[in-house]
Order: structure tokens, then C-alpha cells, then sequence
């Protein structure tokens, strides 16, 4: 009963930290004692015991303000902003540092694509040939502004990655052809000439289109660049910005609630459709996302084969006795070995040495650079399978020892043969059983960090493991996954402040992806118990 306790208490923890991170909160203009003035917004309140050399340091305002014996005080951590400004983005501001707090109207969020938020006033914004300084005309404006910025950046975007990035494969896929041929050593003088002349002719192609698509998006960015905001924080320090590099605007103190839920519900499909920014802590985690459940489903599909059949030879083919009781034993042991040791082999065995033959028999051309021989996330599913692999197989035995003897001897007894048998009778009867086990492994594999930090999974992915050159999917690539996106962000980001939030929101989505995936595995279980037990859907 304290087990479930503590994890319905450890789920509702997740679940309520993670569905109100995205609300948007109010502007504080807090006005210090010191005379200084800062903004932001509140994030947590807590209390905090003052040492009695520190309070006596305090001026008397303050001390007097405190209860007589009472040396605890409160203080509150505000999300400032302005990183490129302050060299910081949250502080601690105690309570009787303050002198009084506002919220005015006229304060705005900016969410950047780079430097994190922005906190402070718009004082003027540029539009081509025209200037706006009037507060009604500059939020009246705004909104249509941002969005054909936030278009011209998407075009850009396209025009950089599919077709400047197109011409780049091409122009590697031809480097690569010429150097294949070059590493023949039966190849004539003539032939070498004729690859050469080939591969120059390719290359000066593309380079003339690449330099016209390079002249394009120069006209783009240039007409991107005049149309742009400036912006003032509460001491007046200024900072100019493209619209286009603005992911998000809007005047904190002034929202309806029914704007909030628009602001609340529009970081929820930026969080699940975009790439991360700022070193993970801001964006999205689509990137994540696909890899995680890419790599679990690869996973699967290789331990459902190999660990179904493993327990069919064990249970059904072998012959009882000293050598399969021994087997069971080492089966049941593997289940209990670090997964850390299972990274380690992956390394080695996978990456190193089946990559390492795959690169020099299948792309020599390619080598120093490695293909298949380092990291990727076919490797990884392969580690997984080979962690979760001992689950199938005691899962799948039981499944099997459960069937009745007694329908195996009646099957045998019509004339089927052993196989037939297995396969019309045993199998069918035994499918709910095996699904089990597939959804235990499953859930095992979505969750695991140790073995994929040495077999493919990296911080920030630059290219999907799928993309629409061929072969289009691309199982050698690294990729990113949910669990060690939470590592990262919590342990290794540069402001653990910063993280927090976005460890609560990732660990909400990889419960949900696993209860997810788990769930439909359960119904298609269902669905074939039915059908087996009843004879239909």
C-alpha cells in the first residue's frame, strides 16, 4: 500500500508540475529598497531561516519589520529574462528587500528564438520603409506582422534545407562516386579520366544552381532584415530584434483567460511539434519524440521474432533436461544484468566491429568518416533487443506452458503435424500471453538512458533518422530520446531553473508516449483474446 502511495503520489507530482508549466503567468515590476528596479515572473515562494550575524547587518527598517524571535523570512525566485542582458535569467528577491511591486500594462513576453526570453516594453517597430512608435498602432499592427515574418522565415527555412540542402547531398554523393572509383586498383588510366571529367561536369552543375539559391535566399534575409522591433527593459537598456526571430509576443498583464488558454495551448503544439532551442531548455521535442518511438518499434520488431522463438524451441523442440534447465537459468540471469554492460556491447560488438565491417565491405569510400561504425539508432535497437529479449522469453514459456497438453495430443492425434500444431493451436491460445511479455519489453525499452549514451543517442540531432533522400530512412544516424532528453535538461543544462520545467513537461510526455504505447498493445492483446477464446472479433 506505501509503494502505491508513493508512485500515484510521484505521477500526480509529474503530471501537475508538467500541465501547468506552459500557463502564462503576470509581469512584476518589483521596485527594491536599494532603489534598483527589476522584472519578471514569480515562479515559487519559500521561506528561509536568516543567520543572526546577517540580520543584525539588516537596516533597522527591516529588522523591526521581522517578529520579535522570529528569524525566518521569505523570498521569491523571479524569471527575469534578458540573458544577453543580465548574464542571468532568474533571481531571488527576499521579501523585505521590497519596496513595492506593480504590473503594468504595458509589459510584454518576447519568446526569441535565441537568448531565451525577453521581458520589457516595445517601443518601436519598423515595418520596410515605415516606423511605428504609437503603443494602440504597435499592437494593433503586431500580429500580422509577426506572421508574414514567421512565413518569410519558414520560407527560408524550406529554401535552406530541402533545396540548398538537396544540392549538398548531391554534390557529396558525387565526391563520394568519384573516390569509389578511384579506390579500384584495376582500373585503366581512361576509365579514371572518364570519372574525373564526370564528376567535374556534375559538380560545376550544381555549383551553379547552388550559387542562385544562395542568391535567393540572400534577397530573402535581406527583406527580412527591415522588419524589425525595439525593445526596453525596466532600466531602459535596448535591444533590437527581427520579427522573424520572435517565436512568441504578448502583454503578460493585460490577457483575458481565455488568451492564456490560447498562449497555454499554442506552447503545447510548439512543445510537441518544434526542435529544441537554447540548449533544450525552450521548444519543442518533436526530434525526441520520433526517436524514441522509432527506436522502440525497431526494438519489437527484432525481439519478437528472436525471443518468440527462443521460447518455442525451449518449450515445445528441446528435450527437457539438465543442458535447457541451464539455459533457463543463464535467460533469467541476463534479465538482471546492468544495462550499462548491454551499452558496452552494443559499442563494441555493434558499432565497432559489425559497423567497422560494414563500412570498409559496403562504403570505403566513405571511410575515415564512419557510417555504420559508430553509434546510431539501429545499434540502439539492437542493444534494447538484447536487454529485453530475457522478458520475451520467460513470458512466452509461460505463455506456452499455460496451453492445455491436452489440445497439443488432440491436434496430433487428426494427423497435424508438430508445426501445424504450434502454429493453428498452441500459438493462437498462447498470443495473449506473448503480448504480455512484448508490452513489458516494450516499456523496459522506451525507458532506458544508460546503454543509449553509448549507442546513438546525442543532445541535439541535427538530421531525423528519416528524411526524403533515399533510402529515406536512415537507421545509421544518431538520434534523440525522451529519457535522456530529461537527463540532459535536468543535469547538464547551464541553469537548473531553467530546466526544471521542461523535466517535468518531457517526464509528462514519456509517461504518456509508454501508457500510450502500452495501451495499444493491451488492446490488440484483448482483441486476440477474444477472437481465440470466442472464435471472432
Amino acid at each position: 500500500m506505501i509503494g502505491i502511495l508513493m508512485i500515484a503520489a510521484f505521477l500526480i507530482l509529474i503530471v501537475w508540475n508538467g500541465l501547468i508549466t506552459f500557463y502564462p503567468k503576470q509581469i512584476e515590476v518589483i521596485h527594491l529598497n536599494s532603489g534598483k528596479v527589476m522584472a519578471g515572473e514569480p515562479i515559487r515562494t519559500e521561506s528561509f531561516k536568516i543567520d543572526p550575524q546577517t540580520l543584525q547587518k539588516l537596516p533597522t527598517s527591516v529588522r523591526e519589520a521581522i517578529k520579535t524571535g522570529d528569524v525566518h523570512a521569505s523570498r521569491t525566485l523571479y524569471k527575469t529574462g534578458n540573458f544577453d542582458l543580465y548574464n542571468e535569467d532568474y533571481r531571488w528577491v527576499t521579501a523585505f528587500d521590497i519596496k513595492r511591486s506593480d504590473t503594468p500594462p504595458e509589459m510584454v513576453i518576447v519568446e526569441r528564438s535565441e537568448w531565451g526570453p525577453f521581458i520589457g516594453t516595445i517601443t518601436q517597430l519598423e515595418l520596410g520603409e515605415e516606423t511605428i512608435v504609437d503603443p494602440a498602432a504597435i499592437f494593433s499592427r503586431l500580429p500580422d506582422a509577426h506572421r508574414e515574418a514567421n512565413n518569410r522565415r519558414d520560407a527560408i527555412q524550406r529554401l535552406e534545407r530541402n533545396e540548398i540542402g538537396g544540392i549538398n547531398h548531391l554534390m557529396e554523393k558525387a565526391r563520394l562516386d568519384l573516390r569509389r572509383v578511384t579506390l579500384k586498383g584495376d582500373m585503366t588510366l581512361a576509365t579514371l579520366q572518364a570519372a574525373q571529367q564526370k564528376h567535374d561536369r556534375i559538380i560545376s552543375d550544381l555549383q551553379k544552381r547552388y550559387q542562385e539559391l544562395e542568391h535567393q535566399a540572400d534577397i530573402m534575409k535581406a527583406e527580412d532584415e527591415r522588419f524589425r522591433i525595439a525593445l526596453a527593459d525596466v532600466e531602459n537598456r535596448t535591444k533590437t530584434l527581427k520579427l522573424s526571430g520572435i517565436v512568441r509576443i504578448y502583454p503578460a498583464n493585460t490577457l483575458s483567460e481565455w488568451q492564456k488558454l490560447g498562449i497555454y495551448f499554442s506552447r503545447w503544439w510548439e512543445f510537441l511539434t518544434a526542435e529544441p532551442r537554447e540548449a533544450n531548455t525552450e521548444g519543442g521535442v518533436m526530434p525526441a519524440i520520433f526517436g524514441t518511438f522509432t527506436m522502440t518499434l525497431l526494438m519489437v520488431i527484432v525481439v519478437t521474432p528472436f525471443g518468440v522463438m527462443a521460447a518455442l524451441y525451449l518449450r515445445e523442440y528441446a528435450k527437457q533436461g539438465r543442458l535447457v534447465s541451464l539455459v533457463r537459468i543463464c535467460v533469467n540471469n541476463l534479465a538482471g544484468v546492468p544495462s550499462i554492460v548491454y551499452g558496452v556491447f552494443g559499442l563494441g560488438f555493434f558499432a565497432y566491429t559489425v559497423g567497422g565491417i560494414m563500412d570498409s565491405v559496403l562504403f570505403p569510400e566513405r571511410l575515415p568518416n564512419p557510417t555504420f561504425g559508430t553509434g546510431g539508432i539501429l545499434w540502439a535497437a539492437l542493444t534494447l533487443a538484447l536487454l529485453t529479449v530475457p522478458v520475451v522469453i520467460v513470458a512466452t514459456e509461460e505463455a506456452l506452458a499455460a496451453v492445455p497438453h491436452s489440445l497439443r495430443e488432440g491436434s496430433l492425434a487428426c494427423g497435424a503435424s508438430r508445426w501445424q500444431t504450434i502454429k493453428y493451436v498452441v500459438l493462437p491460445k498462447a498470443m495473449p500471453g506473448i503480448m504480455t511479455g512484448l508490452i513489458l519489453a516494450m516499456a523496459r525499452g522506451a525507458g532506458e538512458v544508460a546503454p543509449l549514451m553509448l549507442v546513438g543517442v546525442v543532445k541535439l540531432a541535427p538530421e531525423l533518422p528519416i528524411d526524403g533522400i533515399f533510402p529515406f530512412l536512415h537507421v545509421e544516424r544518431s538520434f534523440m530520446h525522451l529519457a535522456f532528453h530529461i537527463f540532459d535538461v535536468g543535469f547538464q543544462s547551464r541553469n537548473s531553473e531553467a530546466g526544471k520545467p521542461m523535466v517535468f513537461v518531457t517526464t509528462l510526455l514519456l509517461i504518456s508516449l509508454i501508457a500510450i504505447m502500452n495501451a495499444s498493445a493491451i488492446y490488440i492483446r484483448n482483441r486476440l483474446k477474444r477472437r481465440y477464446l470466442s472464435g471472432h472479433f
